[in-house]
């Protein structure tokens, strides 16, 4: 194990042939993780780092998976009487189907599509975000993704990801070890903190990125939240 650089290694989730009900149980573990270890409540702050006193957003996941941050940050929106529409976007068929299926609402909009390929017909929208999606990609890859963002949103962009550390690692490995019942997720979870961010990684990258203007906070537990105004 080595933590003072980024892991390369491929997630089993990366590959192309796994058996959609082992995705779908990721997913679920997924969502218990970031509602008891405070990674939605991340995301929340990042949109609430934009909102100020605006009354209508559009706002954008890409690779949202199932739908569940999209969901949480939809219903924070309703109760806070702010109008919202939102747009999921994700590379794998069978989780823009759950996330259509499960959505309560009709304001919203999900692509089956590489976010590289994302056409907006109605404009930019105000807000683009990701979680638990950058530490997939090879510094090159995220690059390209932060001038992306850049580039399609119309007011501002937040990522909320891992941070690589020591206690991150042997914690979430222990904790998945002994109540996962997901192989996606023993494997996944300790490799997903290997893949994670120092500051510093993440300071040299929006500057290769060209990208200025933003803020890196440190969240519990072993997050970062990064945003970026417009």
């Amino acid at each position: 194990m080595d933590l003072t650089r980024r892991s390369y290694q491929k997630e089993i989730l990366d590959q192309p042939d796994i058996p959609f009900a082992d995705i779908e149980r990721n997913m679920q573990e997924l969502d218990f993780i970031n509602t008891w270890l405070g990674g939605h409540a991340i995301s929340l702050s990042g949109l609430r780092h934009f909102t100020g006193v605006k009354r209508t957003l559009t706002i954008c996941e890409i690779g949202c998976g199932g739908g569940d941050n999209l969901r949480v940050l939809y219903r924070w929106c309703r109760k806070s009487q702010i109008s919202v529409r939102v747009t999921g976007i994700d590379s794998n068929a069978h989780c823009i189907k759950v996330a259509r299926e499960r959505w309560e609402g009709k304001d919203a909009i999900w692509m089956h599509s590489d976010y590289r390929e994302a056409v907006f017909p109605e404009g930019k929208p105000d807000i683009i975000f990701s979680s638990l999606f950058c530490h997939h990609f090879t510094d090159e890859e995220l690059v390209f993704l932060f001038r992306w963002m850049d580039a399609h949103a119309g007011h501002g962009w937040f990522i909320n990801d891992l941070q690589r550390h020591p206690l991150a690692f042997h914690s979430i490995r222990l904790l998945t070890k002994w109540f996962s019942r997901s192989y996606l997720v023993k494997n996944d979870a300790p490799l997903s903190v290997l893949r994670g961010f120092t500051r510093r990684d993440l300071e040299e990258l929006l500057r290769k990125a060209g990208i200025g203007n933003f803020t890196i906070r440190w969240k519990w537990a072993f997050r970062w939240l990064v945003t970026r105004d417009l």
